[in-house]
């Protein structure tokens, strides 16, 4: 394939691949679009076909793996919390002492009554006190002792 023509493929590529991720604003094909725009450059440099593609599917996935961590957690980071995900690190007071062999226990956290348990078996938790929502397991909250 002609230089010139194997430039053009790959900036056709790398545009392709940026309008997609424009369309679907869900990081799928950026990585890819900067393959495109590296094995665009060494088109233009005059590498051989091959050493294209092979650093175009590298840069790809070294971008993938690599950048997309990271994009996705800058990208989420004004994301609220909705529903039940957003009861998670709140402060809640135990209004039935918290056992988990014997399946008791609950507390109320923004106004509502939830069932609640210890983040471990061994521990108890008595009415009044007031506890850490760590996670949610079903509709059970997972608590622990401030």
């Amino acid at each position: 394939m002609d230089i010139n023509l194997q430039a053009v493929t790959w900036l056709a590529l790398f545009v392709i691949l940026l309008i997609v991720e424009a369309i679907t604003l869900g990081l799928t094909t950026i990585w890819f679009a900067g393959g495109a725009l590296v094995a665009f450059g060494l088109a233009i440099a005059g590498v051989d076909t091959l050493i294209q593609i092979i650093v175009f599917c590298a840069v790809s996935v070294v971008l993938l793996f690599v950048t997309r961590p990271a994009a996705v957690k800058w990208l989420n980071r004004e994301r609220t919390k909705t529903n039940a995900g957003s009861l998670v690190g709140v402060t809640a007071v135990v209004t039935e002492p918290i056992e988990n062999l014997a399946g008791k226990g609950r507390v109320l956290v923004k106004g509502q009554s939830w069932s609640a348990r210890a983040v471990a078996d061994d521990i108890q938790i008595e009415t009044g006190k007031q506890v850490k929502i760590t996670k949610i397991s079903g509709v059970k909250l997972i608590v622990e002792e401030v």
